[in-house]
């Protein structure tokens, strides 16, 4: 993998091991083209409701949270802030490392609907990037939908002196969903090293969402560590306390289950 980080802005070049990597493992492999034919008409009328949906949702609250604003309020909202982005970290690489290590695509209804992409995406790391707007978002928008009607309800229902009271809350979950709704619009990011907009790379460089070198040791087979992806901010102290191995080890030790079993059945099809 590439030795120094990338500039600020700057769009990386691959190194000679990337792009050894992404020959071997690409979308010409027998399992990753297996898996994108799994890709549903079914799944895609899926998605595009929880988007149109979920985003109809973010735009209403955000109108009646900017209503209710108070300047009293800003020293707990940035703290809403804070928490919702180390919680959607922690709650993404809860969620990418359940689909990774467990499970199998051959389960009714989650196998191909929810556990197939993380399967792809170890075969394939930059199908994502090939990804539109509603396949790379469609599963985050469901996950996030019920606190955003949740919160929708409660600005129909509630009296004003209620909403008062509750608002650095709703502020905090309001955060939380934004950064759960985008953390696969993120972790497509941190594997687009090409055309991304400006703002974007800063934010990457900055560390304020995944960098695209930081979630490249994921990447490395058999892709154990740095689960979280929405900040990256909580992989390496989940990973000095070995939170994901300890946890493994405490599920195996239940089920007899072997953690990333299917992963590599997929990882090592060869026609």
């Amino acid at each position: 993998m590439a030795g120094a980080e990338d500039g600020p802005g700057q769009q990386p070049e691959l190194d000679e091991d990337e792009a050894a990597y992404c020959r071997r493992w690409g979308a010409q492999h027998a399992g990753a083209r297996e898996l994108a034919a799994l890709y549903s008409p079914g799944k895609r009328f899926q998605e595009w409701c929880c988007v149109i949906l979920c985003f109809s949702l973010i735009a209403h609250n955000l109108v009646h949270l900017l209503l209710l604003a108070r300047w009293e309020h800003t020293p707990l909202v940035m703290l809403g802030v804070i928490a919702g982005a180390l919680i959607a970290d922690f709650l993404s690489g809860l969620v990418h490392w359940g689909a990774d290590t467990w499970g199998s695509v051959e389960l009714p209804i989650v196998g191909k609907a929810f556990i197939r992409p993380f399967r792809e995406h170890h075969i394939d790391p930059t199908a994502i990037t090939r990804h539109d707007f509603i396949e790379t978002n469609g599963d985050n928008c469901l996950v996030t939908l019920l606190p955003l009607l949740n919160m929708a309800y409660k600005f129909r229902t509630q009296s004003p002196e209620a909403l008062e009271h509750l608002y650095p809350w709703e502020c905090f979950v309001f955060c939380l969903t934004i950064f759960g709704t985008f953390t696969n619009q993120i972790h497509k990011w941190s594997h687009t090293y090409f055309g991304l907009p400006r703002w974007v790379t800063l934010l990457q460089d900055w560390h304020v969402i995944l960098p695209r070198k930081h979630h490249r040791i994921h990447h490395v087979s058999p892709h154990e560590t740095y689960f979280c992806i929405t900040t990256g901010w909580l992989n390496y102290p989940l990973e000095k306390i070995g939170f994901w191995r300890r946890l493994e080890d405490l599920i195996q030790g239940l089920t007899g289950e072997k953690p990333r079993a299917d992963d590599m059945k997929w990882a090592q099809k060869i026609k």
